[in-house]
């Protein structure tokens, strides 16, 4: 299964970064509209810094990227990285859809044979 060159490392960056229900608030939070790394610690109840190593983890999958402005670091969602594990999940989706529909057609055949 082939999908836009995401090799097994990536895939486990990426699904391990979005295991995480903080993470996955980040990043719905920045896919439209890129965020300070302080504008995003308000908003939760932990440190800084924790909220740094979070984001931290997810420019590690490539789900993010920071750039300076001024003395902020901006967080913005990575949208090609994120289409490319939409795509992966589309695909284990498209697979299991075909099995369930073979073991449907087998049942069927010995429904009808008995």
């Amino acid at each position: 299964m082939v999908v836009h060159a995401l090799s097994d490392l990536d895939v486990d960056r990426i699904f391990g970064a979005l295991a995480d229900a903080t993470r996955r608030d980040i990043m719905g939070r920045v896919m439209y509209e890129g965020l300070s790394v302080s504008t995003l610690a308000h908003d939760y109840a932990m440190s800084f810094a924790a909220v740094q190593k979070h984001v931290s983890v997810l420019e590690r999958a490539s789900l993010v990227t920071k750039r300076r402005h001024g003395r902020e670091q901006i967080v913005s969602g990575n949208s090609p990285t994120v289409e490319r594990a939409q795509t992966l999940l589309a695909s284990w989706e498209e697979l299991w859809r075909q099995r369930a529909i073979q073991i449907a057609d087998i049942l069927g055949e010995e429904g009808r044979t008995t």
